[in-house]
């Protein structure tokens, strides 16, 4: 089983001239332990207009620092929204292969279509439309960075015959993801051979289902980019402490938050009356899986917060339904204090993450 560590960039009111100075740099600090520590993943999301629940709207900024502060883990772009208003395809691709480049080979590439009103809204963008646009982005984008030129006629983009560069690093170029939030996605990841970037948590016996699913399909798949990325990862909280009360009430805090902030978004189904966002998406999940209680009492068996030994019987229930990643939330609103965030880190990484290798040490 692999881990990485995942940031929206959170940043809680008021505002200070150096709050999100102080926030980047944090994080930056955050991802250059993970890399020393032997994490596998460093994503960072896309998000605009969400007030202190996210502002990474310039995730390709914050990953190249991080490239360049980091020596082995692998840098997740994602999820890249895929609609016309807010990026065209050639930029993707161009952004994309130079990370690539940057990183020298360590990009994953995650994709998507936005979940919000606030932010479809604020690009006045068609909810109709994305996921017609998405599936136009994810067939495109690796034959931009295959193909010497590249021309398109489609629905949502037309482009001449032009060369888009530079190149990625990695041949025939780098992996592929789609976050999987709504009903059915999925089934969309593995008919066409993407990775399935789990960013609803859910309890484990959904993901089961959906594994299973995704699983039967991806062996018979068309994949859009010239090879099959057949891999599930799922999102989690993560505070770790050598005291188990101290974790769970710390790891519970922080969950709390995000879901505090979380409760405040738009959804686009709440919003504007389309049938192409069948559900909230992630938000439910996120919120009814945090407030659950386990058998003892404490938190949900599928929450990675406590001791070490709650977080590894957690991640087992996780490994045991298919899940080949565990992408952690390491804080929000700054909730944790930074020199506590970095010694979860490390405790998570000295006493768990060995339990989970296999042969020799990634």
């Amino acid at each position: 089983m692999k881990f990485g560590i995942f940031f929206e960039l959170s940043t809680p009111r008021p505002w200070t001239p150096e709050s999100e100075h102080r926030l980047y740099h944090e994080s930056l600090a955050q991802a250059r332990l993970a890399d020393e520590l032997g994490f596998d993943h460093v994503w960072c999301v896309e998000h605009h207009f969400l007030e202190e629940y996210s502002h990474s709207s310039a995730p390709e900024v914050f990953l190249a620092a991080c490239a360049a502060q980091t020596k082995r883990i692998r840098v997740g772009h994602g999820i890249v929204v895929c609609v016309p208003q807010i990026n065209h395809p050639a930029r993707i691709a161009e952004r994309a292969a130079a990370l690539d480049l940057i990183s020298s080979g360590r990009l994953d590439l995650g994709t998507g279509r936005s979940g919000t009103w606030t932010e479809l809204g604020g690009f006045e963008a068609d909810p109709d439309e994305t996921k017609k646009t998405w599936d136009e982005y994810v067939r495109a984008i690796p034959q931009m960075w295959m193909q010497e030129r590249f021309r398109w006629r489609g629905r949502s983009f037309s482009m001449p015959l032009r060369a888009v560069l530079p190149k990625p690093f990695q041949k025939p170029h780098p992996p592929l993801w789609v976050a999987v939030t709504s009903p059915g996605t999925e089934i969309d990841a593995a008919e066409r051979g993407l990775g399935a970037l789990g960013l609803s948590m859910g309890s484990v016996a959904d993901y089961a289902g959906k594994i299973e699913n995704y699983k039967r399909v991806i062996r018979d798949c068309e994949p859009v980019g010239a090879f099959v990325n057949d891999q599930i990862a799922a999102v989690n909280f993560l505070y770790c402490h050598e005291d188990d009360a101290t974790g769970v009430a710390t790891g519970q805090r922080l969950a709390g938050t995000f879901n505090y902030l979380a409760s405040q978004l738009l959804s686009t189904r709440e919003a504007f009356p389309t049938r192409s966002y069948p559900s909230l998406g992630l938000l439910p999940a996120l919120r009814s899986e945090a407030a659950k209680k386990g058998d003892d009492g404490g938190p949900s068996a599928a929450i990675t917060i406590g001791n070490p030994a709650r977080i590894e019987s957690a991640l087992r229930r996780w490994e045991a339904a298919g899940v080949d990643c565990v992408n952690f939330l390491l804080n929000c609103a700054e909730t944790v204090p930074q020199e506590e965030v970095l010694a979860s880190l490390r405790l998570f990484a000295k006493e768990v993450m060995p339990r989970f290798q296999k042969g020799e040490a990634r």
